[in-house]
């Protein structure tokens, strides 16, 4: 069976404190994960989470800011040490390269398994997974940063009652799904369009085209929350969101499921962001993360 989870490593925005490690998330999707922005502390973090070296099957940097990158170092060399068997690609902005190579090669090790790079420079499709197309979108922040989104195809859904009508049973069920027809009978007459699921990743950012663009019609919305809205100022100077205005992307976009995270080490009260998401008007699921939680994706609509 298919497991589609989100897995919250660290939550902290550029300094750990005692309760939140700095940013780091994997994304299970069916048989792969894709681990998101490892910042520092991001081994240890997996082995609390349960996440071993094997699991990762990608890394999506969004940006070089120490918080988002720095357990880079840790992390490749844990899956050349563990001697992970398959491939592991590495995504992030084409114009931190030199800051890609310097934590790739931040120390002396022994490389035992393949790490493709595969740098983004720009909006549109990265990659396409067995389940899955991975997109990139340009955000705004004071250096390049990019989101990301993944996407399962849409598909069919059997209708028994339709199924029923036209004397489809058993293994015939099968081979309709697989080859489009049945005799007379098309694989429409008997199906209902499923659209597929959809997962988004949006860190430091303002407001701009690209999260909209992540976020629209999200089965789940990870997004970056800084600060509360009293400081939207403060937020918009650096780069980033607040609780209010993520809410509102997510309640714009048809979010199912809204995840904040990211949080400024000047709040003590995680309740108060879930009161301005609310007051923002999202009436969707909504989880303000915490490190070490486990967040299912939403089954299909």
């Amino acid at each position: 069976m298919s497991t589609r989870e989100f897995v919250v490593l660290g939550t902290a925005s550029q300094v750990p404190t005692r309760h939140r490690n700095h940013n780091g998330y994997l994304l299970r999707w069916d048989g792969e994960g894709i681990l998101f922005d490892p910042g520092e502390g991001t081994q240890r973090q997996m082995l609390r989470a349960g996440v071993a070296a094997h699991d990762i099957d990608r890394i999506c940097v969004t940006h070089f800011h120490g918080d988002h990158s720095l357990g880079l170092a840790g992390v490749i060399q844990r899956i050349n040490l563990d001697q992970v068997p398959h491939p592991v690609t590495a995504h992030y902005p084409a114009s931190g390269q030199q800051f890609f190579d310097r934590l790739r090669y931040a120390t002396a090790y022994r490389e035992t398994v393949p790490l493709r790079e595969e740098p983004v420079s720009a909006d549109g499709p990265l990659a396409r997974g067995a389940s899955y197309v991975l997109e990139a979108r340009l955000l705004s922040h004071p250096v390049e940063s990019f989101g990301y989104r993944i996407t399962e195809p849409d598909g069919r859904r059997m209708v028994p009652e339709l199924l029923a009508r036209h004397g489809i049973t058993g293994p015939d069920v099968g081979r309709i799904q697989r080859e489009g027809r049945l005799g007379d009978v098309s694989l429409e007459q008997v199906s209902e369009a499923r659209p597929g699921q959809s997962f988004a990743f949006v860190m430091d950012t303002r407001l701009c085209p690209g999260v909209d663009a992540l976020a629209q019609g999200c089965d789940m919305l990870v997004i970056e929350s800084t600060f509360l809205d009293e400081d939207e100022r403060l937020a918009t100077d650096h780069g980033h969101l607040t609780a209010g205005q993520a809410a509102r992307v997510a309640r714009d976009a048809g979010v199912r499921h809204l995840v904040l995270t990211h949080f400024s080490q000047r709040y003590t009260d995680p309740s108060e962001f879930e009161r301005q998401a609310r007051a923002a008007g999202y009436e969707g699921e909504l989880t303000i993360a915490a490190d070490l939680v486990r967040v299912p994706v939403p089954k299909r609509a």
